[in-house]
């Protein structure tokens, strides 16, 4: 059987578990998942876990914060005046907003904390720093 290696175009299932057993992904539900191993299309620790997988393997692994959506930041989590948010929004704890950076990309932030008059908006990735564990089989590589 061949292995899966780095510049290999791989087909996955896999399902994400939190620590606590809580699913928050699950390819089982769609189709299958596809990627390249090498091209930093999924986060490092599984790529990690699928090179050297054989088709129709299936193996678990445990990804540490630092290689999957990386550590929490403080640095990420900026206060801002309610007065500056778009008129068509009420701000709740847990709404994600897209705000646009200076570059004009947009970043995915979510609101963490609310005061009278300002909001605490979170740019952590939602999965920063935390373990995450993953089921995966190998369906095909080419």
């Amino acid at each position: 059987m061949r292995q899966a290696k780095c510049g290999d175009r791989v087909t996955v299932h896999y399902t994400g578990k939190l620590e606590n057993g809580e699913v928050f992904a699950n390819s089982k539900v769609g189709e299958p998942f596809e990627f390249r191993i090498g091209k930093r299309e999924v986060i490092p620790g599984f790529e990690k876990g699928v090179i050297g997988m054989e088709v129709g393997e299936t193996k678990t692994i445990t990804v540490p914060p630092e290689e999957a959506y990386g550590p929490r930041s403080e640095e990420l989590l900026v206060d801002v005046s309610k007065s500056a948010l778009p008129e068509n929004i009420t701000p709740a704890i847990g709404e994600q907003l897209q705000i646009p950076q200076q570059d004009g990309n947009p970043i995915r932030v979510t609101i963490s904390d609310m005061s009278e008059d300002t909001v605490t908006l979170d740019a952590n990735h939602p999965l920063a720093g935390i373990t995450v564990t993953f089921n995966i089989q190998l369906i095909g590589v080419t």
